[in-house]
């Protein structure tokens, strides 16, 4: 216990450290000093949360060890949602039948695309002049 102390305290003094020198150049020291010392009580306190959150994820509950004990067939509330299966479904059968060329469809070879041709349904003098009377505005 006392070393998870000791590790907050380096912690906080880091902080103390690091804010008073970055803040002493721009600052009075009093000022400087003050935010060193708010720095070491936010850093000693994210010590502590971060090193809780640490062992929350390194070490879960030991109160769950029994659920995870529950065969894989038993359908309790406790152990559901605490075993998954990874493994994928078998596609081979589906990959080969992409693989395989279609017959029967396909044999009439290639037909480049023929879009339809756009024709002017007015007349040229008339669209001569509606752009005029649009760019004399």
């Amino acid at each position: 216990m006392m070393q998870k102390f000791r590790l907050n305290l380096w912690l906080g003094i880091a902080g103390i450290m690091l804010t008073f020198m970055f803040s002493a150049r721009n600052n009075l020291w009093i000022t400087s000093l003050n935010r060193a010392l708010l720095a070491f009580v936010i850093w000693f306190l994210a010590a502590f949360v971060l090193r809780w959150v640490f062992s929350f994820i390194m070490n879960p509950d030991p109160g769950g060890a029994h659920q995870r004990s529950a065969a894989p067939g038993t359908d309790t509330n406790e152990a559901r949602g605490n075993l998954y299966d990874v493994s994928t479904p078998e596609e081979d059968k589906e990959l080969m039948d992409l693989l395989k060329p279609e017959s029967g469809k396909g044999q009439e070879g290639f037909k480049p695309l023929d879009p339809p041709k756009l024709v002017s349904t007015k007349d040229p003098e008339e669209l001569a002049k509606a752009v005029r009377s649009l760019t004399e505005k």
